[in-house]
C-alpha cells in the first residue's frame, strides 16, 4: 500500500517525480527547504537517486509477489528509471547525474552524489533481470564505466562520496566518506536474484544467481569488487 500511494498515485500525477516532504495533513509540500536546496538530508526538489532506488525496490517487491504482483509495478519501475535517466544523466551538460532537479526536471544541485550512481546501477541490474532487455544492461555496464573512471578512489579507497559538476572531488553536500552501504551494495545487487531479500539471498548462498555474475563483470567492476 506505501508502494502504491507514494509511487503509482503521487510519483505517477507528479510526472514520475517522487514527492518526499508532505505537511502534517498529508498534503504535498513541494517548496519544502527552498531555502536549502543542498541540505544534507532532506534536499528540496526531486532527488534522482531516489527514483533509481525505487524502480528497483518495486521489481523486488514484484518478484516476492510472484503471480500475485499487479502489473503497475513493472510499468511504474521503467517510468521511474527512464524519468530520471532524461532528466539526470548530463542533464546540465557534462558527465555524470545531477542530484536533484526542481519540480520541472531542471537541474537543481549539480553535484555528482556518488550514492546516486549507485542506485543507477542497481536498478539497471534489476530491470535487466526482470525484463531481459539489452538495453538495460547496456546501461549498466556504461554507469559502472563511469564509476570507474571518476568515482573510484584508487588512492585511498572506496569510491569518492562526492565530485563537482565538473567531476572533481568536492564536499558541498557530503564531506569525507560516511557510507559504505551503496558501494557494496552495488556490487552485491547485480550478482543475486530479485528475490529473496539481499541479506536472505547471501545467507542462503545464492551470490552469483543474479543477473551478471562475477565472470560478466566490467572492468571496472571487477577492479573493485
Amino acid at each position: 500500500r506505501i508502494s502504491d500511494w507514494l509511487i503509482n498515485q503521487t510519483a505517477r500525477a507528479n510526472h514520475w517525480r517522487i514527492v518526499e516532504h508532505f505537511d502534517g495533513d498529508g498534503m504535498q509540500d513541494r517548496e519544502y527547504n527552498a531555502a536549502d536546496k543542498a541540505h544534507q538530508y532532506r534536499p528540496y526538489g526531486a532527488t534522482i537517486g531516489h527514483a533509481f532506488e525505487w524502480a528497483r525496490l518495486l521489481l523486488h517487491l514484484r518478484a516476492e509477489l510472484a503471480g500475485e504482483a499487479p502489473d503497475w509495478l513493472l510499468e511504474a519501475s521503467r517510468a521511474l528509471y527512464a524519468n530520471a535517466v532524461a532528466e539526470g544523466w548530463g542533464a546540465d551538460g557534462g558527465d555524470g547525474f545531477v542530484y536533484t532537479t526542481d519540480w520541472a526536471g531542471r537541474p537543481v544541485v549539480r553535484a555528482r552524489l556518488h550514492w546516486v550512481l549507485a542506485e543507477a546501477i542497481g536498478a539497471s541490474a534489476a530491470l535487466a533481470a526482470a525484463t531481459g532487455e539489452d538495453a538495460y544492461r547496456a546501461r549498466y555496464r556504461e554507469f559502472w564505466d563511469h564509476a570507474a573512471v571518476y568515482f573510484f578512489d584508487l588512492e585511498s579507497g572506496s569510491w569518492h562520496h562526492e565530485l563537482d559538476a565538473e567531476n572533481h572531488p568536492s564536499a558541498s553536500v557530503w564531506a569525507g566518506k560516511p557510507d559504505v552501504y551503496h558501494a557494496l551494495q552495488t556490487t552485491l545487487i547485480p550478482r543475486l536474484p530479485l528475490a529473496p531479500a539481499l541479506a536472505f539471498a547471501l545467507r542462503d548462498g545464492l551470490l552469483d544467481g543474479g543477473e551478471f555474475s562475477r565472470s560478466g563483470l566490467t572492468d571496472g567492476q571487477a577492479h573493485r569488487s
